[in-house]
């Protein structure tokens, strides 16, 4: 099996051969990169001369002290984004509003500078290397028209692989997109997983592309198996946020976690109530500090994603770390009446596995002395008298939906479309909706 590009990358930058570099290397690496961003962040960030208090580049002897600073939050970042940079407005090339997921609240702003953006195009060379090859023409379900954004920055990525990445954006028309993938021979589709298996479910098996690489949400393992499946081909996962520059870590031939961005990133797993490091092996938050960002550093910015460094090393051979699949959400688990408690992801792995499902959505509200939890399910075939039956099915399957029936604390309901559901057309993330709550969205 190959070793991850990625090695080699990380190996050029620091002046290295790739089969020559080890763990000891990234993280001398990682160290003079932390020291720098606290010293740069200090000096000339507002936000974070007040936050980091006394604490300076001279408090870092190794990586293990990277704990002692302070964590960054998502309200930190919409409270004042503009505190952050570390150089004039002049200099930025690229903002990025988020949006937040409740019904009020300011939303978080994301600045890049051109030498920002250019580490991600090169991230993004090296990653896609794993599953495009010179002359392949890559389809990218995602936003790229305006420059800078996720989708103009892979077209530039694959350009200089000798690919030709070709922006479609997000998914609205399914008929569309299965003929533009006939008519320009597309080998490699980019895209967010939900939208992806509706392409391939309504494909009959046509028009099936060489390799996949899903990104941007939660990715069910049920969603992965049903690609491969239909369409025959391999499928990769990516794992980012905006707040990372996009790019985070991909997987490799062993598909089997993510291989980090370490050259740019420094990733940590806290226990997500006591903020306490937690070793290998062990499910946490993902935190990370950027060390090469120049317009916008973050230092211990936490995700809110639930995810863990596996212990042993990868099939592939490579020496850096490998991050399991992230499991969700921390404020993703939604209560239900009785003490349990439910997830999207456990629906995505519940009902995703039916052969005809292209999409679903969830909610869950009150109505007399229980819960009440709807799924909208969207079908290829409505009028399929068996998938109302085969639906309820997989849903008990669930603990959390189990124990509340039979405890009566939770009435589930269906109810069946053969049309596409709002969701497809954009790259918002997938939700279980509490209304019994209107500003709590997961």
């Amino acid at each position: 099996m190959k070793i991850t590009p990625l090695q080699d990358w990380i190996a050029a930058r620091m002046g290295k051969h790739g089969h020559r570099l080890s763990r000891a290397d990234i993280e001398r690496r990682q160290l003079l990169g932390l020291r720098e961003t606290v010293r740069r962040a200090s000096a000339k960030s507002p936000f974070y001369s007040i936050h980091l208090g006394e604490l300076s580049e001279a408090d870092i002897h190794s990586l293990d002290d990277l704990h002692r600073f302070p964590f960054t939050t998502a309200h930190d970042l919409r409270r004042n984004p503009h505190s952050f940079l570390c150089v004039s407005q002049g200099n930025i090339s690229r903002v990025v509003t988020l949006g937040t997921s409740g019904t009020s609240g300011e939303p978080k702003r994301v600045f890049f500078t051109s030498e920002d953006l250019e580490s991600t195009i090169d991230f993004f060379r090296q990653g896609m290397s794993i599953l495009a090859k010179r002359g392949d023409r890559v389809l990218i379900l995602l936003p790229g028209e305006r420059p800078g954004s996720v989708g103009d920055l892979l077209r530039e990525a694959l350009r200089r692989i000798g690919a030709e990445g070709i922006v479609h954006g997000p998914v609205n028309d399914v008929p569309g997109t299965l003929k533009r993938m006939a008519r320009e021979h597309i080998g490699v589709l980019v895209g967010v997983p939900a939208q992806v298996l509706s392409l391939a479910r309504q494909s009959d098996g046509k028009s099936a592309p060489r390799s996949i690489l899903l990104s941007t949400d939660h990715v069910p393992a049920a969603i992965v198996e049903a690609l491969r499946h239909i369409w025959n081909c391999e499928v990769f996962t990516h794992y980012g946020m905006t707040e990372m520059g996009y790019g985070g870590g991909v997987e490799c031939g062993a598909h089997r976690g993510y291989h980090m961005r370490e050259a740019d990133l420094c990733f940590e797993i806290v226990h997500p109530e006591t903020g306490r490091p937690e070793p290998d092996g062990v499910m946490g938050e993902v935190v990370f500090t950027t060390l090469t960002r120049v317009g916008m550093p973050l230092i211990r910015y936490r995700t809110g994603d639930l995810g863990r460094f596996l212990p042993d090393a990868c099939p592939c051979g490579t020496v850096l770390k490998t991050m399991d699949r992230i499991e969700g959400r921390i404020d993703g688990r939604v209560p239900i009446a009785g003490g349990s408690a439910l997830t999207i992801a456990e629906l995505d792995e519940a009902l995703f596995p039916m052969d005809d499902l292209l999409d679903f959505e969830a909610s869950i509200s009150r109505g007399g002395n229980r819960d009440r939890l709807r799924i909208e399910l969207c079908l290829r075939d409505a009028g399929n008298r068996c998938a109302r039956d085969r639906a309820l099915d997989a849903l008990r399957t669930v603990p959390a939906i189990r124990s509340a029936e039979l405890r009566g604390d939770l009435l589930v309901t269906l109810a069946l479309r053969a049309c596409v559901l709002p969701a497809t057309g954009s790259t918002a993330k997938r939700t279980l909706v509490d209304n019994r709550n209107p500003e709590r969205v997961l």
